[in-house]
């Protein structure tokens, strides 16, 4: 008599210990700093052997950039599912309103454990050569995905203004600031005063004067 449950292939357990081993150091990177993100820890927290996290990641560096990655790919895509579902539970009436929707969603991105993960990474990267020379190439690739993502969140007509290109990157470099403020400042992100700024600055730079420029 067979298994109603098909074994699993050899690649499914190998993708299926990669992400297990990724999201472990994630949460060792957000919980314990750059230095707490030891390999025993991960290892520990991933449920796999010494040889079989080496297999996968033989660099530490390189397994924690390729974590932050991993998690960061993976929120920007859930923000913009979230947004979605948003928009089609509570249709907006006009583009501001989706502008607000937008604007709110991404910053509750920056309050999620990618944003730390990321954070932890760029400052070791400071002194750390190996950390810099991973990190650049996949931040670029992740910025191209968050750029995208934000054209399509904000909607054509929306995004193709002229002072939209200004306002994606205003908000992006604008809040990942304020977010890195909560680190000795801890408060609640959704009454955060910048947020209604931000949506003001939508306003200006898509409707406003600047617009035209």
């Amino acid at each position: 008599m067979t298994s109603g449950t098909e074994p699993r292939t050899r690649a499914q357990r190998t993708s299926d210990s990669r992400t297990r081993i990724l999201d472990a150091a994630v949460s060792a990177l957000v919980e314990g700093g750059y230095s707490g993100a030891t390999t025993l820890t991960i290892q520990a927290r991933a449920g796999v052997s010494r040889g079989r996290l080496l297999h996968h990641f033989p660099s530490r560096d390189l397994l924690l950039v390729a974590a932050a990655q991993h998690l960061a790919v993976k929120r920007v895509q859930d923000t913009e599912d979230r947004l979605a579902l948003l928009l089609d539970g509570h249709p907006p009436t006009d583009v501001w309103q989706r502008a607000d929707r937008v604007i709110e969603s991404l910053w509750e991105s920056f309050t999620e454990p990618h944003f730390w993960a990321a954070i932890e990474l760029w400052t070791a990267a400071r002194a750390n050569p190996e950390i810099a020379d991973a990190l650049r190439p996949e931040e670029r690739t992740l910025g191209a995905a968050i750029r995208a993502s934000m054209t399509r969140m904000f909607g054509d007509e929306l995004a193709s203004r002229p002072g939209f290109t200004r306002l994606r990157d205003l908000l992006f470099t604008s809040m990942r600031g304020t977010a890195m403020t909560y680190t000795f400042d801890p408060r609640d992100p959704a009454t955060d005063p910048m947020v209604a700024q931000w949506q003001e600055l939508a306003r200006t730079l898509l409707d406003g004067p600047a617009a035209a420029r």
